[in-house]
């Protein structure tokens, strides 16, 4: 759960920054994994008769210790499912927790099992993980004592509203629980609304200028590269809580690029168009400020597109770009993920079938998949919430972020998924856009890169690989948390901290080992990182534009509203 003094917010719903963490990968297959396939791979769970019998026979001796009052299982303190007092002090709702437990327990231990054989278990646990997660006893109202406690204090009124709330969103979201209230928040009137202007528009993204908050600023800009998938605004939440605040409060020049949210008509929008407009958004940095060159960060799949940038100019000798970050980005895709579950190659052919079928991918449909990766705290939660206790959906700046998402042209969702079947990216010449082959080693210029310990889209190991694939000097930072709270993770929460050691070598887990833990967030650290290698300062421009591009709407633009202009 997220809550005061976890991240720098009031208390927010159970699962909120999980839910946050569905579209912004970019690298996003679309569908389960294939029926028979995974039903194969769990069938294999218990066919293996040696295991099946051990743990059977354990479990059956952990069952008959629940039912004399002598078992010792406990639920985890974080297991927001049993935090009613009931479940520890009540001797029929102690032993209905123990005995679910009990039952996940054996089922884990089986998955594990098998995994020691050597086999891929990933479709069995996806599976298994599910059906282990619905049948939890508190998704149900007479296995629920806080459910119960509601509906008796309000004389049933918890419970009608529950069945409004249910008939609300089998109407109008899909029979899926709403996980946040759709007035709460409004882009540009409560979320996004960083003073600056957009200064350049092509039909591929918007160019937004910030502007300065100190009397002085850095000549070289900063340009942000968000992910193609998802609005920027996770970047520019609520004032406090935004990382463009953040770095023009540092005094750095800060450029975000803005992408349009594509339809069928843009299904050929593939990595060449995209890698175009980061190039030109550079170009617009540069005539807007003066400056000869600019830093650029790229965040999770913005990384990707990013470094074929980076590599074109590195081929050609171009040096108009200093610096280059990273916050939760892959390029090597050959670490263990749970994501993995989704890879099997009719998977991913069917999902290029269906992007190619519609011209897109659309949110929902890419959300899907990650709700279901995460079920207690991206489904069942609000099942629990909405529908058993009568809650209305909550109101949390994260989640209408999450809420309000972008489809992926067709184009790029096959690149993607190339990328992410085959690990192109960490073969040189697989891959070439902008003319140029893709060759990571080419790039020599000092990288900054960050990874989020509990990050379960992109693990922590498969960013610091990139330290190991570029050839220049580079940086690494891991966040003590997920991977959409390692991105909004702003200074003054007590309980943020971080990692920061030498310099990287080829073992992820050495370099942890001889690491230090900091307070604090990587956004201070990245801009004292950033600040020790940024040009001279100069006197804050007195108004926004310059160099041909005079601002025209205010920031936040309009794509980020899929608004187009007259």
């Amino acid at each position: 759960m997220i809550s005061a003094g976890e991240d720098g917010s009031t208390a927010a719903p159970e699962g909120a920054a999980a839910v946050a963490e569905d579209g912004i990968s970019g690298t996003d297959p679309v569908g389960a994994p294939p029926l028979a396939g995974t039903l194969a791979d769990t069938a294999a769970v218990f066919g293996r008769l040696g295991a099946l019998n051990r743990e059977s026979l354990a479990l059956a001796a952990e069952l008959a210790r629940i039912v004399v009052g002598g078992s010792e299982i406990t639920p985890d303190r974080k297991d927001w499912r049993f935090a009613d007092p009931a479940w520890s002090q009540h001797p029929v709702y102690r032993r209905v927790a123990q005995g679910y437990l009990a039952g996940c327990a054996f089922l884990d231990a089986m998955v594990d099992d098998l995994s020691k054989s050597g086999r891929r278990t990933d479709k069995a646990r996806f599976l298994l993980n599910i059906l282990s997660s619905a049948a939890a006893p508190t998704n149900t109202l007479a296995g629920n004592p806080a459910v119960l406690k509601r509906a008796f204090e309000t004389g049933g009124g918890s419970l009608r509203r529950g069945a409004g709330n249910w008939w609300r969103d089998v109407r109008h979201n899909g029979g899926m629980p709403t996980t946040v209230d759709p007035g709460a928040f409004a882009v540009g009137r409560d979320l996004a609304v960083t003073a600056g202007a957009v200064v350049d528009r092509d039909e591929c993204g918007e160019v937004i200028q910030y502007q300065p908050a100190t009397p002085a600023v850095r000549r070289r800009p900063v340009l942000v590269v968000p992910p193609p998938i998802g609005r920027f605004y996770f970047l520019d939440l609520r004032p406090g809580r935004s990382f463009v605040e953040y770095a023009v409060g540092r005094g750095l020049q800060t450029f975000m690029l803005s992408w349009r949210n594509p339809g069928p008509e843009q299904a050929g929008w593939d990595l060449e168009v995209y890698a175009r407009r980061v190039l030109s958004a550079i170009e617009v940095a540069r005539e807007v400020t003066g400056s000869p060159d600019v830093d650029v960060i790229g965040f999770c799949a913005g990384g990707i597109i990013t470094t074929t940038v980076l590599n074109h100019l590195a081929a050609a000798g171009d040096d108009r770009v200093a610096s280059a970050s990273y916050a939760v980005t892959l390029h090597d895709f050959s670490q263990p993920a749970p994501i993995g579950a989704f890879s099997s190659p009719r998977l991913l052919g069917l999902a290029r079938w269906n992007s190619k079928r519609t011209g897109v991918i659309t949110a929902r449909n890419m959300g899907a998949i990650f709700t279901w990766m995460r079920p207690n705290e991206l489904v069942w939660n609000y099942w629990v919430s909405n529908y058993l206790m009568g809650d209305a959906p909550p109101a949390f700046d994260i989640l209408a972020w999450n809420a309000d998402g972008t489809n992926l042209p067709a184009a790029l969702h096959a690149q993607f998924l190339e990328i992410f079947q085959d690990n192109v990216l960490c073969e040189p010449g697989r891959v070439t856009v902008l003319g140029t082959p893709v060759d990571l080693g080419r790039i020599t210029l000092p990288a900054y890169v960050t990874g989020g310990v509990t990050d379960h889209l992109t693990p922590w190991p498969g960013c610091y690989r990139t330290t190991q694939l570029l050839s220049g000097p580079t940086t690494f930072v891991l966040s003590n948390a997920g991977h959409i709270q390692s991105l909004v993770n702003p200074p003054g929460n007590p309980k943020a901290t971080y990692f920061a050691g030498g310099e990287p070598g080829p073992d992820p887990q050495q370099w942890l080992a001889g690491s230090t833990k900091v307070s604090g967030t990587w956004w201070e650290h990245w801009a004292n990182w950033l600040l020790e290698r940024s040009a001279d300062q100069v006197p804050a421009p007195g108004k926004l534009g310059g160099g041909g591009h005079p601002p025209s709407e205010q920031a936040p633009g309009l794509y980020v509203r899929d608004l187009q202009p007259a």
